[in-house]
């Protein structure tokens, strides 16, 4: 008799290192829920495929870090905005930049894509919102109302409205034909971060930095109820595709709420931190946080969510599959959303714009957009994702699976308790507690613990010492009376030895201290290196480490052949010194290498830039040689996996 796995209600997918700085911005799309873009501070947006660790395509050209981005519905399109203002489009399926598009005085904070139409909207510090075509090149028009930062977008499901929030407490909808306000909500105290459409009724909700949700009816231009309590600031919120609940990404938690009444259906606990972004597909909710450079996705299986019924009594989710309430009485339906067959038309020109917002294609432009480029770094899944949808296929599109959960930790604890050894993967025995107890059955002796490939920097014990190994064997321990002389002689044995390794490390720390004492680091480097003990020269990196401004160029030609044996070795401790130090010159001095080495030759003698040349060559030859071991390592997993991507999204510039 076997009983099925009982799986976890929410759990962390995966976490990668997405760029080579941090992260600014990212988003999911909706429609699949499988494709997530990413912007950085390195100027690139990378674009991943969910659950899968390499990136697909990573888009170039801006000249600032990437602020937002915006995937269209059928996700073929992204748009991403920079800290100066400026905005790019490009087509995923020609792996190419669409357009480029000037006129924010100040970094663009937030964008969203026409649901119908080739239209773009952008939100910017500088409090304007513009809405551009993006097969004209131009800006459409220019809305003005608000007077701070313009933090959300969104454009109704009819393409009708434009819903805005803002950090002056305030949500604003525009009327796209008319090219006018139509309505200003007022109610938060604080900034509002996100605004949100009812996917069917005239229903919006808004999220805001003073722990509220605000419901506010389209029809009426009034709120409908209002959600205080919240456990942080409200940055992501969701409605289910059927209408029937709103999701909102909390701190380290997931809520379901209901609006007429104003209720909490169900409250999971869910590790992410911050959530950035949200969406639903096969009956998971998929959220993604970062953090630094690295991104995280997790999963909620929503078919052990609450979405309909009563006020969820305990806050902590259950274990156990939740039963579904039956439905609370709703209120009738609002006016629903008249959907056109076509695309949009173009919104109405309700006066002439200024000269820059009508400005045609430059040679400026032009070079923006042949310096922009796609590259696209796994084939394979870039012509899986996005080159079938060029093609005319008679059968139905391949549907994505839902994520598979993991086993609950406590199920699967007591299952191994019962038998430690299960013979089959998706079941577990349940053990039969009247059958007696079977004799002990004689094994064998087990064969020594192997040591371990990489030794880990924290541990509980010395790797390949047994307190056992220092001590008299006694064949009978009850009848045998240990000796203090005997075992203190063999405890002993092995100590002189310790010692002298111990004195010479402690007088080679000693003469590196003399030489560093004097001011002189390359100096002090150089003597460390000649010790030809990597002990040492792991703890005068941990100090130089600490202060960036101390490394130079000729002290990282003397660093790098050591970096190169520590990243080999078997030491855990080693190898993230030595990560630690290639990080901090490849962000340091790379750029000014290749900026040398790609320079033309000066005219005339120049002793000292011929110094700083050869010194440059030799640190390039070192690099190279160090980029074959950091890529082959990049695949390994856990936290050597994490540090060796990023040193290898840091060194894609020496390919």
């Amino acid at each position: 008799m076997a009983t099925p796995v009982v799986t976890k209600t929410a759990w962390k997918l995966q976490e990668i290192v997405a760029h080579a700085s941090n992260v600014s911005s990212l988003v999911l799309g909706k429609a699949s829920g499988r494709l997530l873009a990413t912007g950085g501070d390195d100027c690139r947006v990378n674009l991943w495929s969910i659950s899968k660790p390499n990136c697909i395509m990573s888009l170039t050209g801006h000249t600032s870090p990437v602020e937002s981005v915006r995937l269209n519905t059928p996700e073929e399109l992204i748009v991403a905005g920079s800290q100066s203002g400026s905005i790019r489009v490009w087509d995923l399926e020609a792996a190419k930049i669409l357009r480029t598009l000037m006129g924010h005085k100040a970094n663009i904070c937030s964008l969203d894509f026409h649901p119908y139409g080739e239209f773009v909207a952008s939100g910017s510090q500088d409090t304007n919102i513009k809405l551009w075509d993006i097969r004209r090149k131009g800006c459409v028009f220019r809305y003005r109302g608000h007077t701070q930062a313009v933090r959300c977008l969104r454009f109704s499901p009819d393409g009708k409205w434009l819903a805005s929030a803002a950090d002056d407490h305030t949500v604003k909808l525009w009327d796209l034909t008319a090219g006018k306000m139509m309505s200003e909500f007022p109610g938060h105290t604080g900034p509002v971060n996100v605004v949100e459409f009812h996917p069917n009724e005239y229903l919006l909700a808004s999220g805001s930095s003073d722990r509220t949700i605000r419901f506010w009816d389209l029809e009426k231009f009034q709120v409908v109820s209002c959600i205080e309590g919240e456990p942080g600031p409200v940055r992501s919120v969701l409605f289910n595709p059927d209408g029937c609940c709103l999701y909102s990404g909390c701190q380290d938690s997931l809520r379901v709420y209901g609006w007429e009444p104003e209720r909490c259906f169900d409250v999971v606990l869910v590790s992410w931190g911050k959530v950035a972004d949200l969406a639903v597909c096969n009956d998971q909710l998929i959220g993604v946080a970062f953090s630094q450079s690295n991104v995280s996705s997790y999963v909620v299986d929503l078919t052990r969510v609450t979405r309909t019924g009563t006020v969820a009594q305990d806050p902590v989710q259950d274990s156990r599959p939740l039963a579904q309430q039956p439905a609370h009485p709703s209120a009738p339906l609002r006016r629903i959303y008249e959907r056109p067959g076509t695309a949009c038309s173009k919104p109405q020109r309700v006066k002439q714009n200024s000269e820059s917002e009508r400005r045609s294609p430059s040679s400026e432009d032009d070079r923006d957009e042949r310096e922009s480029r796609a590259e696209i770094q796994n084939a394979e899944e870039y012509n899986e994702i996005f080159q079938p949808k060029n093609s005319i296929s008679r059968t139905p599109p391949r549907r994505s699976e839902p994520f598979p959960a993991p086993p609950e930790d406590d199920m699967v604890s007591a299952k191994e308790v019962a038998k430690p050894s299960p013979t089959m993967d998706s079941q577990f025995p349940v053990p039969n507690l009247e059958v007696p107890p079977r004799p002990p059955a004689v094994t064998p002796t087990p064969a020594p613990k192997a040591e371990p490939a990489i030794i880990p920097a924290t541990r509980n014990e010395p790797i390949g010492l047994k307190a056992s190994d220092f001590l008299p064997a006694v064949k009978i321990p009850q009848q045998a009376e240990l000796v203090d002389e005997d075992a203190m002689s063999q405890i002993r044995k092995g100590h002189d030895t310790m010692c002298v390794v111990l004195t010479s490390r402690h007088k080679n720390l000693d003469t590196v201290r003399a030489v560093w004492t004097t001011g002189d680091i390359k100096t002090s480097v150089d003597s460390a290196v000649a010790i030809n003990d990597l002990s040492v020269v792991v703890d005068l990196l941990n100090i130089v480490n600490q202060k960036a401004s101390l490394w130079k160029l000729d002290l990282c030609t003397t660093v790098l052949p050591q970096i190169e044996k520590l990243l080999q070795s078997k030491y855990e401790s080693y190898v993230q010194t030595g990560c630690t130090s290639l990080k901090l010159i490849l962000q340091r001095f790379l750029p000014l290498i290749t900026d040398i080495l790609a320079a033309p030759p000066s005219v005339g003698v120049d002793i000292s830039r011929e110094e700083r040349l050869h010194k440059c060559r030799l640190c390039y030859k070192q690099l190279k040689s160090i980029s074959g071991l950091v890529k082959s390592k990049s695949g390994l997993s856990g936290r050597h996996g994490s540090a060796f991507r990023e040193l290898h999204l840091l060194m894609a510039s020496l390919d």
